[in-house]
């Protein structure tokens, strides 16, 4: 056997003077960086000898340089930040969606459609009705992973709703070729734009509504079999009174209900961010009229069922369920009965006259509500509920008169002499004149070379406020509109400042979309947008309803209301109350009062003095057969070389403390006097004698 050597390993001198041959005593301040200097050592191992109670000894801690760890230590510090980073992301920015997932795999949340609410006239009888839309949608997590099982599963789905057998094939000498339907195709899209494993995979994706109950039913019956597919009954809308075959009762369609009602249809992406939570991709919102308006009060509050499933997809249980809330039901200040009548009128006078395109306007003037409002042409509204086809649309779109065209509301039209009882009043508020400033009229006024003439030729003689309101005398308001030689008129500014107090050139803020604002021109306006100069002409034009002022019939009616009701202009409304369910109030809806008191009250009483005297000796005399007293001022509006004036009526009644105001404006119907008085004549009459208790 080899000898072993072992080396031995000496540590330094004690520091002790007696003791300095002591080869077990560690000198002091004799290592640098844990070395031994000076020393014997062995090369496998070393003792260390330590005297615990010696208080001159010295330690070593360590054999190695402490300043060559720092970057390891860093190094560790910056992993375990990352580490930190990545998951406080994972468990908070991300938790909710991971969680979804997770949670998704075995709890799907069905939403639950509460019942739309129901849509009633002032008399409490039913305008619209719900009927079940069944919804075929497709959950692309729980189809078949693979492509080709996936692929033969949604033929069969097609081929249940195109109504054909599944695989088709058309021999084609080598090959045969599988035919697919169009609802393979459409399917086959929707799902291309979902990224598997994402959070939308999880969704509903809408594939087709409105599709027949016997397909329907089928799909609910094999639905186990079929992992992805859901079927849900949605509600939609049915419009009774508004259907080409209507006949709910001996009354039969009115059509110009689709404008106020308006309908539902499947929601937009947008409209989907504006709705809120409570919406999916597969409801259905309203699109316009009072449905789209009230859309929220309508719709309720979604109930929810938590169903537990298999990896799969197929129910097991339900978990939990919460019952949805109906919508409200809303009361309108419309009658049913009065709209009817209106709509019949108008009809019969376009027939009559040969025009194509009238609106009418009844409210009550005492606080805003809209009693009937008739735009025509109009359409059947029950189209776009069950989903209009292209061809059906396209008809529309061909039409010249554009039925789907709310002309009451957003119809913009030169206002004609309508506007005269406002620029009246402005005048006799700003001291221009007085009730008894009286005018020469005969035959126009004369500015260089340009004519500015009345209708009648030869003029109508000497005239005051009321006279010129009641024959429409133009030259009276060439004089206190821009004024004539050393009469100073109000101009330009003044004119526009009251005819917005009046409503004009604003929105009325009515419940129903798609309102217009109209026009009111200004001097900066023409200099801006036609490069021109404003000239005393166009305040003449402006005076007397022409040139550049446009109104809608809305306007009209609203302004004709504040000057029946002594100066108040109101929000006009068309739902009066919520209702609960059960139809009990839960919600009344108060006037709204725009704004008041811009006009004194003693000369709004003149204006209505001269309204009033146009029924009585004026361009509306045939309203003097009336059951009851009435205050009007017709309006013949110019707006093309080519083609006939745009025919005006407003007025209101009874005079003496007024019910109603009605507005008609017939388009193209040459004179107001000729047709557009004779509508409202003819639907006050019946309103008076057959319909007011």
């Amino acid at each position: 056997m080899g000898t072993f050597k072992k080396k031995r390993f000496f540590l330094g001198s004690y520091t002790a003077a007696d003791n300095s041959s002591d080869p077990f005593v560690i000198k002091e301040g004799g290592f640098k960086f844990g070395e031994l200097k000076d020393s014997a050592y062995y090369t496998d191992w070393t003792e260390h000898s330590f005297i615990s109670d010696s208080k001159d000894k010295e330690v070593v801690g360590r054999t190695f340089n402490s300043k060559k760890i720092l970057p390891i230590q860093v190094i560790i510090i910056v992993l375990m930040f990352v580490l930190g980073a990545r998951t406080a992301w994972l468990q908070v920015a991300r938790g909710a969606h991971y969680a979804s997932l997770a949670e998704g795999n075995r709890l799907r949340i069905e939403n639950i459609e509460p019942k739309r609410g129901i849509i009633y006239d002032s008399q409490g009888k039913a305008l619209v009705s719900n009927t079940a839309n069944f919804v075929l949608s497709l959950r692309p997590i729980d189809l078949p992973r693979d492509e080709l099982e996936r692929d033969e599963s949604l033929r069969y789905l097609s081929s249940i709703l195109d109504d054909a057998p599944q695989n088709t094939a058309v021999s084609n000498s080598a090959v045969d070729m599988v035919l697919d339907g169009p609802s393979f195709a459409l399917m086959k899209e929707a799902l291309a734009k979902i990224r598997p494993r994402s959070l939308e995979a999880y969704q509903p994706i809408f594939i087709k509504d409105n599709i027949e109950y016997d397909k329907a039913l089928r799909l609910i019956l094999e639905r186990d079999s079929l992992p992805g597919v859901i079927i849900d009954i949605k509600i939609r809308r049915q419009y009774p009174y508004t259907a080409g075959s209507a006949a709910l009762d001996e009354g039969g369609q009115i059509s110009s209900l689709a404008h106020i009602l308006g309908y539902t249809g499947k929601i937009t992406d947008e409209a989907l961010k504006r709705l809120g939570s409570q919406y999916s991709l597969i409801d259905y919102v309203g699109k316009t009229g009072l449905e789209y308006s009230w859309e929220q009060d309508l719709k309720g509050i979604n109930g929810r069922t938590n169903i537990e499933v298999d990896a799969l997809g197929r129910r097991k249980k339900i978990v939990s369920e919460t019952p949805p809330v109906a919508g409200y039901n809303l009361k309108l200040s419309l009658d049913l009965e009065l709209q009817r009548r209106a709509e019949e009128v108008t009809k019969e006078w376009m027939e009559k006259t040969n025009t194509h395109r009238a609106s009418v306007i009844i409210m009550n003037p005492q606080n805003g509500s809209i009693l009937a409002l008739v735009s025509l042409p109009a359409y059947d509204n029950n189209l776009f509920a069950r989903g209009i086809t292209q061809a059906e649309y396209d008809v529309f779109l061909k039409d010249e008169n554009n039925p789907l065209f709310n002309r009451a509301i957003s119809g913009e039209m030169p206002s004609g002499s309508t506007i005269k009882p406002v620029v009246a009043a402005a005048a006799l508020q700003e001291n221009v004149i007085s009730e008894n400033t009286s005018f020469l009229s005969n035959g126009g006024i004369r500015i260089g070379q340009w004519y500015f003439p009345d209708w009648k030729a030869g003029g109508h003689g000497t005239t005051n406020v009321r006279k010129a309101i009641a024959e429409s005398v133009n030259t009276f308001f060439y004089y206190i509109g821009g004024g004539y030689q050393d009469f100073t008129g109000l101009g330009v500014d003044r004119l526009v400042r009251y005819m917005r107090l009046f409503g004009m050139g604003e929105k009325s803020g009515i419940d129903l979309n798609g309102e217009s604002a109209g026009f009111m021109p200004s001097r900066e306006w023409k200099e801006e947008v036609k490069k021109e100069a404003w000239y005393i002409g166009d305040t003449y034009h402006i005076s007397i309803g022409q040139g550049d002022v446009i109104v809608t019939p809305l306007q009209v009616a609203n302004f004709t209301a504040a000057v029946a009701n002594g100066g108040k202009l109101f929000k006009p409304t068309l739902v009066s109350a919520l209702l609960s369910e059960d139809n009990q109030v839960v919600r009344s809806i108060e006037p709204e009062i725009i704004r008041e008191n811009c006009i004194d009250s003693y000369n709004l009483q003149v204006v209505r003095e001269g309204m009033r005297q146009a029924v009585t000796a004026g361009s509306a005399r045939s309203l003097s057969v009336l059951p009851v007293s009435s205050g009007g001022k017709t309006g013949t509006a110019q707006w093309s070389s080519k083609k006939a004036n745009h025919a005006w009526f407003t007025g209101f009644a009874p005079y003496e403390n007024p019910e109603m105001v009605i507005t008609v404006l017939v388009e193209e119907g040459r004179e107001g006097s000729e047709v557009a008085v004779p509508i409202a004549r003819e639907i006050m009459q019946w309103y008076f004698r057959n319909h007011v208790e």
